[in-house]
């Protein structure tokens, strides 16, 4: 007849959810504070997060406690979601 034929999943029914499991199990986690850049060459610091924030830019890199003190000193905003600030004890 035709020449159709289905093929066979090979994967199991559940294997899906099992590797999204594992791939979270891996995952490292949330940094404690982050900082988001400006876009372009010669990024600029531009607002403090803290880690995991679901506010914060695509472009940011990860600060330890003093070097987000020392950008919320040096007049870096405060992200208005996540509250670095607050969380620091700064006000």
């Amino acid at each position: 007849m035709g020449g159709a034929h289905r093929r066979r999943q090979s994967r199991r029914p559940n294997s899906g959810k099992k590797e999204w499991q594992q791939g979270e199990e891996r995952r490292p986690p949330a940094p404690d504070w982050i900082i988001e850049l400006s876009i372009g060459v010669g990024a600029q610091p531009i607002e403090v997060h803290v880690g995991g924030c679901y506010a914060a830019g695509k472009c940011h890199r990860t600060i330890t406690r003093e070097q987000a003190l020392a950008a919320l000193a040096d007049g870096i905003r405060a992200c208005i979601h996540c509250r670095p600030d607050t969380e620091l004890g700064v006000l």
